[in-house]
């Protein structure tokens, strides 16, 4: 039987971080807040025959993240993603041996799965692409697990021991959103007390930039690439790829409290909404995405004047900075143009189904810390998108309420509302 709404409550005690620069949430923070870009000429691959040849790539060794040989050949670099940030988080919550293995669940989001190693083995298996019927003897012993992204979630579990509910969620580049929005509540409806949840992406090869360089979706400035992410720029020509993890302790707020754990933020609202318009295209004035703030905030039970930051989708699309500038307006109304909004995909890109994930990592340390990342590369303000996106430098601000949103192909529109863990609720 489903709990009360408002009789359980779900935070978040733990933060593990893989992100574009180098591993680990404390230096994703430093990254942020110092407004670095990492967005760089693409070096795993040769890029030379594409539109668009630069990425924002993880400084990731599997060896010095503490992976086994075994495990870096049995793991698509998503899976190595999602193990090591998965791993900071649960020692960040100092939770091991404190809690009931039955009541221990473990969700990952990805938009990709496996790309990097489907793509490999692939290409082994057709002899380049020269064979259309392939020799699967040549392909790897593991690639059943790369086939199925549940596999990824299946070594979390086993990492925490988790034996409660365990799942994927699956749903473009909202993934890291929802994945946290439907573990937290698994924990108000009573299924589990703690929940290991995050998203993961590494789709940075050959099939992901070409996909993308067809519907020119990304930035073509490869002269400039630290640059190339201009989200609200009147410059802006498309985003730049990225890769990362984040993974998230999350606790019945009372299994917290009650082990003395540190608590960076509440997971206080969540909602999801589809546009039924468009594979790729957006309607410019945000309904669906405004849809979706509405009902997040109305689960946390506040009103849109309480919200003190909006970490946005902010793609540098030239069609999404439009809408979501939009969206904002008409779900928070006048307080959109007195609230601090800003992209962190100008600094480490877009990780598909992992950035949002990301993104609320950034909002919970928003909270913790009490200063805004800010929008790199904003030089010149696109008169379309008016309100206040903190250009170029961190800004110091108490922030109780932090709003995220997402847009993913699809159509599907999600917003998070994290609060601060001193903060009640009505």
């Amino acid at each position: 039987m489903a709990v009360p709404d408002g009789a359980r409550r779900a935070v978040i005690t733990g933060i593990g971080v893989v992100a574009p620069g180098e591993p680990g949430t404390k230096q994703f923070w430093d990254l942020l807040t110092s407004g670095r870009t990492t967005t760089r000429t693409i070096t795993s691959f040769d890029a030379s025959a594409f539109r668009s040849r630069m990425a924002a790539e993880c400084d990731f060794d599997p060896v010095a993240a503490g992976l086994t040989q075994r495990q870096i050949r049995r793991w698509d670099r998503t899976t190595q993603f999602a193990v090591v940030a998965a791993r900071e988080a649960l020692e960040d919550s100092g939770i091991a041996g404190e809690c009931d293995p039955e009541r221990t669940g473990t969700m990952i989001g990805t938009a990709c799965g496996m790309t990097i190693s489907l793509d490999r083995e692939y290409a082994i298996v057709s002899d380049e692409g020269a064979a259309w019927l392939v020799e699967e003897a040549h392909g790897s012993p593991y690639l059943y697990d790369y086939f199925v992204p549940s596999s990824m979630a299946a070594e979390v579990a086993w990492l925490a021991g988790a034996e409660g509910p365990v799942g994927i969620v699956s749903a473009g580049c909202t993934s890291g959103i929802d994945v946290v929005g439907h573990a937290s509540d698994l924990i108000r409806d009573g299924e589990a007390d703690v929940m290991v949840a995050g998203a993961s992406d590494a789709a940075i090869s050959p099939i992901t930039v070409a996909c993308f360089d067809a519907i020119k979706a990304t930035s073509p400035r490869n002269d400039e690439p630290e640059s190339a992410s201009r989200p609200f720029d009147r410059t802006r020509d498309g985003f730049a790829l990225g890769e990362g993890a984040a993974v998230f302790v999350l606790e019945e707020r009372g299994h917290a409290l009650r082990r003395g754990a540190h608590v960076y933020a509440e997971v206080a609202g969540h909602a999801a909404r589809c546009n039924a318009f468009s594979m790729t295209g957006l309607r410019p004035d945000g309904a669906e995405m405004a849809e979706a703030i509405r009902h997040a905030l109305a689960r946390a039970r506040l009103d849109p004047t309480d919200v003190d930051y909006v970490n946005a989708h902010g793609s540098a699309t030239r069609q999404n900075d439009l809408h979501e500038t939009n969206a904002f307006k008409a779900a928070l109304g006048a307080h959109a143009y007195r609230t601090p909004v800003s992209s962190i995909k100008s600094m480490i890109g877009h990780s598909l189904g992992a950035i949002c994930a990301l993104e609320v990592a950034a909002c919970a340390l928003t909270i913790e810390h009490g200063v805004i990342p800010p929008t790199a590369n904003l030089r010149h303000p696109d008169p379309e998108c008016d309100l206040d996106y903190v250009p170029l430098v961190a800004r110091e601000q108490r922030v109780s309420a932090a709003l995220s949103v997402a847009s993913g192909f699809g159509g599907f529109q999600s917003a998070i509302v994290l609060t601060a863990p001193h903060r009640g609720r009505a």
